[in-house]
């Protein structure tokens, strides 16, 4: 399932309530028309991390609304911007599911490079399951973002999402509204089309930041 791409700022003195969620079709072996959601709380830790706790949520045509999985984050900003030819960062995931015994840990490496009003972003991860629940198992996931910084409010992008299950490519846009001193609004939508069988055929992903 399509995500989320993450940049590797940190600004001090942050907190955030995040709202993000994925839709997709029909695709081999998952439930038509699933919904994944997140609800998050997070805040910086000096200029370098940045922690969150979300609630994870579900549905589909099978099943309604319910609490899928509770998730930890830490993301820590490795260099100044602009201080290298790009900028580096790391993340940490910690999820457990609901009610079983499935356990999933991510890290990886975000990378972004500006280019005039161009910005290029990837995020590499290495994901590992575990539990009495699950086959222990260990994966690996890629997305790209390239992204014109048109106006601070409308930054139209190109997504490439690459994991187990899903190679998915398309356009997305995000931006920024000021609400005041320290207060803004990001938003962001993606619209990702499979790019093999075994990938649904339409994801729509969106998500909401409110930073203050």
């Amino acid at each position: 399932m399509v995500d989320k791409i993450y940049h590797p700022y940190i600004e001090a003195m942050e907190q955030e309530i995040e709202w993000r969620s994925v839709w997709q079709d029909q695709q081999p072996g998952q439930e038509n028309n699933r919904v994944l959601s997140r609800l998050a709380y997070g805040r910086s830790f000096g200029d370098r991390w940045f922690g969150e706790a979300y609630l994870v949520f579900a549905e589909s045509t099978e099943r309604s609304l319910e609490l899928e999985g509770y998730e930890l984050e830490v993301r820590h900003q490795l260099t100044e911007q602009g201080q290298y030819w790009a900028d580096w960062g790391v993340i940490m995931e910690l999820e457990k599911e609901d009610g079983a015994d499935i356990w999933e840990f991510s890290s990886g490496l975000i990378v972004e490079k500006e280019l005039g009003r161009w910005s290029a972003t990837a995020n590499a991860l290495v994901i590992q399951e575990w539990g009495s629940d699950i086959d222990d198992e260990l994966e690996s996931t890629l997305a790209l973002q390239t992204r014109y910084r048109f106006k601070p409010y409308l930054e139209p992008a190109l997504e490439f999402h690459s994991g187990q299950d899903t190679k998915a490519f398309g356009p997305a846009m995000q931006g920024n509204l000021r609400l005041g001193i320290r207060r803004n609004l990001h938003w962001e939508m993606g619209f990702l089309f499979g790019l093999d069988s075994e990938s649904p055929d339409t994801s729509i992903r969106a998500g909401l930041e409110y930073e203050f």
